[in-house]
């Protein structure tokens, strides 16, 4: 790899990574130009529903009712997204966690082996949480930034965030996947067409696995390669951005102040957390913990625990609120952007064309388009699945496709828009001190390779089954 490096070190390399480099730089530069920020831009997304709701025969009062009445729909995963960013990073900032990050900080020396390495970090994350990957992913290529002032921070936080555009949806907290694999969560219209699908037939392939193995391998070639020289990167303090340090916390003043202090109340609430979480594994397994609710007690706890002291996790917590501000104000809106597309009809029109004009070794292809097209505008895996399912899988049984990797194939397309859609950025953002167009150009340049990519690998394997 050393060769690859050229005396900046940064490495231009060979005539390849030179015009990988030179590409990212030109894409970074015109979306930082010209890509709105990313509230407007959902503005301008529930813009375009609504008028396509008109144009599919609604009247512009009924689009408009749809929207209010749909701006409450995500209010309960709205919380949930806050607390995911809020928990996890008191956990990722309490000092027995931090300091592992600033180590994995610390291996990569060279900007190249710096994207590459949080890319990795940020997809293989992702195959066991999205929003682990999320929370983690930013604070080390923050740290990464911070050390490495030739290293560009615009492209870091695309790398950091490559997993949620890539490989989460194979991984374990697929939300489809899960959907298909619990007979509780089964709607009766979706188990009466498929039945539950075990997670062996679907993220459980070998086929899954290899894909995933692939686009992880792509997408590393791509960080590294992008990567701009030394001469041409925007560092962390070009940026603009400066992470606050993490003081001591004081030593308590006054008699009040001294059970902010005292582990014994954090060890106590701690305490029934983890007889409770324990009693849900025990009882239902451990991917119980897969569920949000369970999920966010879970880093709740662990943040109360490793905080020790109930003042320094209140420091921590304090310190996240700044970035869940997107979260809080942009996800109602997609919410109503989502009741305006289902109740149009709109994406019921979209999913049976697509089905219309398939054949056995089209549909998955067929249906990969599709559900990256509809992820731009329900930007929600679990909720875009439950509108899909039915005629997706009904197509699929009707032509002889496999049914778990028809599951997989959504999963694998659906989240190529996040790769340029803000939704999921806004966690990320808040933690790297960033806004979309600073990471969407170098993200650009992993989907326009990923589409192609992505598509033939769904052609291929579908053949296999």
């Amino acid at each position: 790899m050393t060769q690859l490096q050229d005396k900046t070190g940064s490495g231009t390399g060979r005539p390849g990574g030179r015009a990988l480099a030179r590409l990212g730089l030109h894409m970074s530069d015109w979306f930082e130009r010209w890509f709105p920020d990313a509230f407007a831009l959902a503005l301008i997304a529930v813009a375009v529903v609504f008028a396509a709701s008109v144009a599919a025969g609604a009247s512009p009062l009924d689009a408009a009712r749809w929207f209010g009445a749909g701006f409450w729909d995500l209010m309960a995963f709205t919380l949930q997204v806050a607390m995911i960013i809020v928990t996890g990073y008191a956990v990722a900032i309490a000092p027995p966690v931090f300091r592992i990050i600033s180590r994995l900080a610390d291996i990569p020396k060279q900007p190249r082996t710096a994207m590459a390495f949080v890319a990795l970090f940020s997809m293989l994350s992702s195959l066991l949480s999205w929003s682990f990957s999320l929370i983690f992913s930013a604070l080390l290529a923050r740290e990464v930034g911070r050390r490495l002032e030739r290293a560009d921070y615009r492209a870091l936080g695309a790398a950091a965030y490559v997993g949620a555009g890539s490989v989460w949806a194979l991984g374990l907290s697929s939300s489809a996947a899960l959907i298909m694999a619990a007979p509780a969560s089964l709607p009766d219209s979706i188990k009466a067409i498929s039945g539950v699908i075990p997670l062996q037939q679907t993220i459980g392939l070998w086929q899954s696995m290899a894909a995933a193995v692939i686009l992880i391998a792509v997408s590393m070639a791509i960080a590294y390669y992008s990567t701009p020289d030394a001469q041409d990167a925007r560092s962390i303090t070009a940026m603009g951005v400066t992470p606050a340090e993490h003081a001591a916390v004081p030593l308590p003043a006054r008699p009040g102040e001294w059970v902010e202090h005292s582990p014994v109340l954090t060890l106590l609430v701690g305490g029934f957390g983890l007889w409770f979480l324990f009693r849900e594994v025990a009882t239902s397994g451990w991917q119980v913990l897969l569920d949000l609710n369970h999920y966010i007690l879970a880093f709740f706890v662990a943040g109360m625990l490793l905080h020790w002291r109930p003042r320094s996790f209140m420091n921590a917590v304090s310190a996240s609120v700044g970035s869940t501000g997107g979260v809080l104000v942009q996800y109602p809106m997609y919410a109503g952007m989502v009741k305006m597309m289902t109740a149009s009809g709109l994406a019921t029109a979209m999913a049976h064309f697509f089905v219309q004009v398939s054949t056995h070794s089209t549909l998955p292809v067929l249906v990969g388009m599709y559900s990256a097209v509809l992820g731009f505008f329900i930007p929600s895996a679990g909720g875009k699945w439950l509108i899909e399912a039915p005629y997706v899988l009904q197509a699929a049984k009707s032509l002889d496709v496999h049914l778990g990797w028809m599951v997989q194939t959504y999963n694998a397309s659906e989240a190529l828009a996040n790769l340029v859609h803000p939704f999921w950025m806004l966690p990320l953002l808040g933690i790297l001190g960033l806004r979309a167009r600073d990471i969407v150009g170098y993200s650009m340049l992993q989907f326009v390779v990923h589409v192609p990519l992505v598509l033939l690998l769904v052609w291929i394997f579908n053949l296999t089954l």
